[in-house]
């Protein structure tokens, strides 16, 4: 062989090594695992303001069931269908919410075993096919026109040493990341409903009346026990049947005045049809079924024969400088804690023993008296107001309030917690 076949020879055998150990030599490879790291959980949802509806579900391990909190626009209006459709202050709220579930990115990839998911809590609440209770995350649904889902994923537990940090999955799929959380979403009712539930100002109103009675259900007569009246005048309060000696007490009428001011609830339940129906018509009579009497009763109010409605812990009665008359009338206790006491049962009887009694049934209405306003020539020219009353009553015709205990203790009070003896001066 010449020496030019040889080293031709030589250098093909070369360039067949150097091929082969390209072929056969380790490489850097990206696991697929990693392959989303950093990327957003559902980068098709990008405007907070497309969401119509919120979901979600949280799971009771010590009764094995889940409690579901949905907020959604239906028909125009933002809506509550866990509490009975109640009208939800929802939408800024919503966006929110929203703008931070579009925030969330898969930060760190944890997991591709079902068998962890437990430890991390990203059990999805819904699955009827998990054996173990525990280890249930909370699924955050949000939805937009049409059903779409925009967003759909389970919270999980916290990631100890990563403040912020929890564990995430997506339904239906296996993996488990770790993301930040910079979101609140809360299940709470009172965080999602119109917080000034009477829209009164304590300095507008002029008169208050204190019908201090209770009914005695078993023997079914009215335990009368007083009747106090308090009047503004100026910058003082006088009250019916007060001695020379006696005043009111500043500090109580003014923290009272307050709490009727910022009354807020805790729950709310469904009067029957017929009822709401009556009630939104303030000016005509209520006309009322055995069913809509029954309604009443199991929630501490009672119909006399000449159409008087009492209730079993007496009522208050607010009047403001436009004439506006709020009444407030104090009914059964409200047992259980949680959604027991926020949207209730269709049950007429309260269960005894199901929880600490700490609530209690509000019935509003209102009505306007147009002796309240001044005397010409100072009778105000806009007299939108008188039609307030209406438009309060159309409000609360549908509704039996819950509120706490506490806001019951500061509004449901007697002669002897506002009137005082007079302060000595020296």
């Amino acid at each position: 062989m010449s020496e030019k076949k040889k080293t031709l020879t030589f250098v093909g055998v070369a360039a067949g090594l150097l091929v082969l150990a390209l072929i056969t030599a380790p490489r850097r490879v990206t696991p697929t695992a990693f392959n989303d790291q950093g990327q957003p959980f559902f980068p098709e949802f990008k405007d907070p303001l497309t969401a119509t509806s919120l979901e979600v579900i949280d799971y009771d391990e010590a009764t094995g069931s889940a409690q579901p909190f949905k907020v959604q626009l239906k028909d125009g209006k933002w809506t509550i269908p866990s509490h009975h459709n109640y009208p939800a202050d929802g939408k800024d709220r919503l966006a929110k919410t929203a703008a931070a579930v579009i925030d969330i990115k898969k930060d760190d990839f944890r997991s591709d075993n079902v068998s962890d998911h437990e430890g991390c809590g990203v059990v999805d609440p819904l699955d009827e096919k998990a054996a173990s209770l525990k280890g249930r995350g909370k699924r955050v649904t949000i939805k937009g026109a049409g059903e779409q889902v925009l967003a759909d994923f389970i919270i999980g537990k916290p990631i100890e040493g990563r403040d912020g940090f929890r564990f995430v999955r997506v339904p239906g799929q296996k993996r488990v990341y770790a993301a930040r959380m910079n979101i609140d979403i809360s299940t709470k009712f009172s965080d999602w409903i119109e917080a000034d539930l009477l829209q009164v100002n304590k300095d507008d109103i002029q008169q208050v009346v204190l019908k201090d009675y209770s009914i005695d259900e078993r023997r079914g007569i009215v335990n009368q026990r007083d009747v106090i009246v308090l009047d503004k005048k100026e910058s003082d309060w006088l009250a019916n049947n007060m001695r020379s000696s006696e005043e009111v007490d500043k500090t109580k009428m003014n923290d009272f005045l307050t709490a009727l001011d910022g009354l807020a609830i805790v729950g709310v339940r469904l009067k029957p049809a017929g009822l709401s129906e009556s009630l939104e018509k303030s000016s005509s009579g209520v006309m009322l079924s055995q069913s809509d009497m029954l309604s009443l009763q199991s929630k501490g109010y009672y119909f006399t024969p000449n159409g008087q409605l009492l209730s079993n812990e007496g009522e208050l009665q607010a009047t403001t400088k436009d004439g506006v008359i709020y009444t407030l009338r104090f009914g059964e206790v409200v047992y259980g804690q949680g959604e027991a006491v926020t949207a209730g049962s269709d049950s007429l009887a309260p269960p005894p023993g199901s929880g600490p009694a700490e609530n209690r049934y509000l019935f509003i209405t209102t009505s306007f008296d147009p002796k309240q306003l001044p005397a010409e020539p100072k009778k105000p020219r806009n007299t939108d107001f008188a039609s307030k009353p209406n438009d309060l009553n159309t409000r609360f015709a549908r509704w039996y309030y819950v509120i706490s205990s506490a806001s019951f203790d500061k509004l449901h009070l007697t002669r002897r917690d506002l009137v005082k003896p007079k302060t000595k001066t020296s």
